[in-house]
């Protein structure tokens, strides 16, 4: 990216990448308003929750849902932290498609753990 060398405002479309898997104009708003909405509940409690996790109001946060504005990087942060449909979009995006490998085996850890533990309740249970 460089400057222009007339005027006070820069080329549109700087900051945006094209073809080679990279973003394209809109593309960030567009997919994490996406994966906003498929993220459990996408209603105006997702609205709320989503204000809570990021601390953003519920304007900003229904822009973000709407695919009109995309979160800041610090909201993203917070959004990646609360949402696997997020990271999941986010880790996309980068290109690290690779690193949803540890994600899925974290939550298949997770999964079997609370499997565990149900199967040893049930096995404790006085009347089984």
């Amino acid at each position: 990216m460089s400057f222009p060398k007339k005027g006070k405002f820069f080329p549109k479309g700087n900051g945006h990448y094209g073809k080679g898997g990279h973003l394209k104009n809109g593309c960030f708003v567009e997919e994490i308003a996406s994966a906003l909405r498929r993220s459990p509940g996408g209603n105006r409690a997702s609205v709320k929750a989503v204000a809570n996790w990021t601390g953003a109001n519920e304007k900003t946060v229904k822009n973000w849902f709407s695919g009109k504005y995309g979160p800041n990087g610090e909201h993203l942060i917070a959004l990646v932290q609360h949402s696997d449909e997020v990271l999941t979009t986010f880790l996309t995006m980068a290109g690290r498609e690779d690193l949803m490998v540890a994600v899925k085996l974290i939550a298949a850890e997770e999964a079997i753990a609370d499997l565990l533990a149900a199967v040893r309740q049930l096995g404790s249970d006085p009347k089984g």
